[in-house]
């Protein structure tokens, strides 16, 4: 009971001891190292309200639908869906539908859709990316700085200098590596993690968006050519 006591008491301290021998290097990491957590946790979040997971059941029925020629049933199937492949989805069909739009312009709108739900999706990645790089340079600098006020403090000791107190500020100086590498390993597993995400889901929408403008309905015929040029005029 008094040693659980004793070590669960004696971990805060020992954190606040390793930011105190690390110095400036290592308050920098241990604030990196929270941040890059925070980022972790609101990414999951917002792929998972994204429909990232979710597998896309109700985009395929809908384009089923689609490719039966009952559009209404799959409009029903998209209406107030907000995951990634069901917008996408939603957008390729509204704008084979669109009369003003021929199929390169519907295309091109379905593209443009795309490329601004991806660049939502990746939102965020780009702090992870960051955080791998940053933290072991915040390491290294710090093991620099610390190498240094050790051999430093070693010659200004002469003939008198003490190994053990060398080896003290080295094990001291070590500790903003150490640091450094565990912020950039979980950072590392969690980009590569999304970074998969995001490419099934740019897989799913490349996938659905083919489906839609291969399968329209006859009804859309119209749609998916070159409108005649009397009513263009």
């Amino acid at each position: 009971m008094d040693s659980t006591a004793q070590i669960s008491g004696a971990l805060p301290g020992r954190m606040v001891d390793a930011l105190v021998l690390g110095g400036p290097a290592m308050w920098a990491i241990a604030a990196l190292s929270v941040l890059s957590l925070a980022l972790i946790f609101w990414k999951l979040w917002d792929l998972l309200a994204a429909g990232a997971w979710s597998g896309g059941a109700r985009t395929q029925a809908a384009i089923e639908a689609w490719a039966r020629g009952d559009i209404g049933a799959a409009e029903a199937e998209l209406k107030d869906r907000r995951s990634l492949r069901a917008q996408l989805a939603r957008a390729a069909m509204a704008s084979l539908r669109d009369p003003q739009l021929d199929r390169a312009g519907a295309e091109a709108e379905t593209a443009r859709v795309a490329r601004n739900l991806l660049a939502r999706a990746r939102s965020g990645l780009r702090g992870l990316e960051l955080a791998v790089v940053i933290g072991p340079l915040l390491g290294l600098l710090g093991t620099v700085a610390g190498m240094i006020a050790a051999f430093r403090a070693l010659q200004e000791a002469g003939v008198q200098a003490d190994p053990a107190t060398l080896a003290g500020g080295i094990w001291e100086a070590l500790l903003t590596t150490a640091a450094g590498m565990a912020v950039a390993i979980p950072a590392q597993i969690a980009l590569s993690g999304f970074d998969a995400v995001v490419d099934r889901l740019r897989h799913d929408m490349e996938d659905a968006a083919t489906r839609i403008f291969a399968r329209a309905p006859a009804e859309n015929g119209d749609t998916n050519r070159e409108r005649p040029r009397a009513a263009a005029e």
